[in-house]
Parts: structure tokens; C-alpha cells; sequence
């Protein structure tokens, strides 16, 4: 593997809606042979019940689910400590940039709130608006 991308929400929900722009990052992630994970927790915040079941399922088949370790949760903790924001708004996002930071670099996350991801993840991580 010469890589990861990391799907936030949107990056999952634009799979789930087969976004021609998700659907080219995934191509080329294929063709680079890099890893695409999404975490967990992201499952349950881009699930929308508009779209059905099976379709969702399809698009989940198609990344690598990462669960957030007692590792990655103390690291998410430790990233919104040091940025500042906290509470329940910026929980996820600490967990996507945790993820993020712990995958093989390197790393790129597709996501549509860059200007709450770059804070967490820092220089390390490709932040990319989708």
C-alpha cells in the first residue's frame, strides 16, 4: 500500500450519492493501490434513512471501516485539547483526524469542512474540500 484516504461524512455520503467526484477519487486510490477507511463512527453520521439500505450498504463494501481503538479515541482527545474546541460538534472530527493521523502515510482526507480538519490533523494529513 502506498497510502491512505480517509472518508469524513460527506466523503461517504458523496459514495452513497455515486458523486462523479468520490467515484474518481476512489479510481485513482484503486489504481494507486491506496487504502480508502472510513472510521466507524462515521457510519452512523452519514447514514441518511432518504436513501435505502442496500445502496448504503454497496458504498460501505467499498472502504475499509476503522474502529476507533481506546488509542484513537485518547489521541482525539488529546488533538481537540491541544486545538481547543471541544464538545459533541467537533467529537467526530477529532475521530476522522485520529484516523487519519494513525493510517500509513500518506494521508489524505476528503471531507467539506477543511477549515475544521486542518486544525486537528495538522501539516500531516492532505486536507481536501469535497
Amino acid at each position: 500500500m502506498s497510502g491512505t484516504l480517509v472518508l469524513d461524512c460527506e466523503g461517504l455520503s458523496q459514495l452513497v450519492r455515486r458523486a462523479p467526484e468520490l467515484i474518481e477519487w476512489l479510481a485513482a486510490a484503486e489504481a494507486e493501490d491506496i487504502r480508502v477507511v472510513t472510521s466507524s463512527v462515521t457510519l452512523v453520521e452519514a447514514r441518511d434513512p432518504r436513501t435505502g439500505q442496500a445502496r448504503f450498504d454497496y458504498a460501505v463494501s467499498r472502504v475499509n471501516i476503522v474502529p476507533p481503538t481506546e488509542a484513537v479515541a485518547r489521541h482525539a482527545s488529546g488533538i481537540l485539547a491541544a486545538a481547543g474546541p471541544h464538545g459533541h460538534k467537533y467529537a467526530l472530527d477529532a475521530i476522522v483526524a485520529a484516523t487519519a493521523l494513525a493510517a500509513p502515510a500518506p494521508v489524505t482526507v476528503l471531507t467539506s469542512d477543511p477549515e475544521d480538519l486542518v486544525p486537528l490533523c495538522g501539516s500531516g494529513v492532505r486536507v481536501v474540500k469535497v
